[in-house]
């Protein structure tokens, strides 16, 4: 294909054809066969399929991207969906059930319910750093729920991109379920269009873009974005073990470009020197001495990002605080495990989220004021304490406002699937695993049935004063209050 040709095709997918795809959508979605149990479970079934037949292809689809190793693609990305897959199949039924619930005197006789019905025909934007995990899990939701489903993926991820194409057209019904590849311009006619809700997980500048587009059609959003997610760390601990899972969460999941990601630690001017030496201990016994030459650490995913990196690390402020690594290969986009001590808050690595593998810790005299530090800035995606002191963990899970907390870990509440995952704040709003994603993409139903029995003249015309006292009871819900009523009782 030429060049020209090249961009001609890139200009195909306009408003136009965005608006399109969105009626068609929504004529098959009136069609009815979305809500019926037996289309959902086959979807969810063939989802499972494809991430079963395809590991090594996408395997080597998040290497090309991101160089991310296998246990890290196999575990945390194609793991987790046919985890999500499989809980859906066990309990879809149930979450598909109308909930029964109680009717008061006030409706007598009456029977209620509240029945799940699917949003209609909705849109997934995913991000490049979970390329296949964050664009399939939201969809699984969408289509367990009933809905129809645009998926955009993240142009930055070409390969899994494409290779999410490629797996939806195969095995997933394309009446229903579509991919749109594309970057601004795709992104910008998808969202001119009018959907029944859109789910962004990326950061909080597009969120508002998403956002914006979204007002001019009342069509509510679910957004997970991100933040300083905090690490404190108290000295009362098993030292080793936090420091691995400190490591594991920051440099162990796609080398800090994850939303979840350790972004900085907050401990005591005493106690950090004996972290950083455990720090660095257990990072030269996961990614050796030349750590830019390990297999097991993501790469930078653009030179945009490489370069951001670049400018946290050599501003003024903290450029004399590396206490560990450092080193970067611009060719290969690779960055090392970095460490910096003291960093100062008003420094540009403390202005924004870090999305990398860079760790700055900051110390207090005492570890109480961490939590000042922590409530002095937006509310992150995660916040992660280390201690075993029962009234500090206390005072932490109550004063501390996150979209998560974690206890002695870092990351691995996400595979609670009976916890939501989500923010607050400017770390985003609306949750999704497990049951609560099937609820994100559900209108909850009041129905109430009544039958033309017990009509009683006391709710209509003409009033009197002996209609008003009844109805004023009935409102109150006082059995009391209707007897008086209905004799004249004072």
């Amino acid at each position: 294909m030429s060049d020209e040709d090249s961009q001609t095709q890139k200009k195909v997918f306009d408003a136009e054809t965005a608006s399109s795809l969105v009626k068609e959508l929504r004529k098959n979605f009136g069609s009815g066969k979305t809500r019926s149990y037996e289309w959902r479970v086959s979807q969810v079934k063939a989802l499972l399929k494809a991430m079963t037949d395809n590991e090594e292809e996408i395997v080597d689809a998040l290497r090309s991207d991101l160089a991310k190793p296998s246990l890290e693609t196999v575990v945390y990305e194609i793991g987790v969906i046919k985890s999500s897959c499989e809980g859906i199949l066990k309990e879809l039924k149930h979450w598909m059930t109308p909930e029964k619930v109680k009717t008061s005197i006030r409706t007598y006789p009456s029977s209620a319910e509240i029945v799940p019905e699917p949003l209609g025909v909705v849109l997934v934007i995913s991000p490049w750093n979970y390329p296949m995990l964050l664009a399939l899990d939201p969809v699984l939701g969408a289509i367990a729920a009933g809905n129809a489903v645009v998926l955009k993926p993240s142009e930055i991820a070409p390969a899994t991109s494409s290779l999410l194409e490629k797996l939806i057209e195969k095995y997933m019904d394309q009446s229903i379920v579509r991919v749109v590849q594309g970057a601004v311009h795709e992104t910008t006619a998808l969202l001119q269009q009018k959907w029944d809700k859109i789910f962004y997980t990326g950061n909080g500048k597009v969120g508002r873009i998403v956002m914006t587009a979204a007002a001019k059609h009342l069509t509510p959003v679910l957004l997970e974005l991100g933040g300083k997610s905090p690490v404190v760390v108290d000295s009362n601990i098993n030292l080793k073990v936090a420091a691995r899972r400190i490591i594991s969460g920051k440099w162990g999941l796609n080398n800090g470009q994850s939303c979840i990601s350790p972004d900085y630690v907050i401990t005591t001017k005493d106690y950090a020197p004996k972290l950083v030496d455990a720090l660095k201990t257990e990072l030269q016994e996961f990614y050796g001495k030349n750590p830019l030459e390990s297999e097991d650490l993501s790469r930078i995913v653009s030179y945009n990002h490489f370069a951001r990196l670049s400018k946290l690390l050599s501003d003024d402020k903290v450029s004399g605080k590396i206490v560990y690594g450092g080193e970067k290969d611009e060719n290969k986009l690779r960055i090392a495990p970095t460490i910096l001590l003291d960093v100062p808050r008003d420094s540009l690595i403390m202005g924004e989220e870090i999305f990398g593998p860079l760790l700055p810790i900051i110390t207090v005299n005492e570890l109480e004021e961490s939590l000042d530090v922590i409530n002095s800035g937006d509310k992150a995606l995660a916040a992660y304490i280390f201690t075993t002191d029962k009234k500090f963990k206390e005072q932490f899970v109550k004063n501390v406002s996150a979209g998560g907390l974690l206890v002695n870990d870092t990351s691995v509440h996400v595979v609670v699937d009976t916890l939501p995952f989500g923010g607050v704040g400017e770390s985003g709003m609306g949750a999704y695993h497990g049951k609560f994603s099937f609820d994100a993409f559900t209108h909850k139903k009041a129905v109430l049935y009544r039958s033309f029995a017990g009509d009683s003249s006391s709710r209509y015309p003409p009033y009197t004063d002996t209609k008003q006292r009844l109805m004023k009871a009935l409102i109150a819900g006082s059995f009391l209050g209707i007897l008086r009523a209905l004799f004249g009782w004072s």
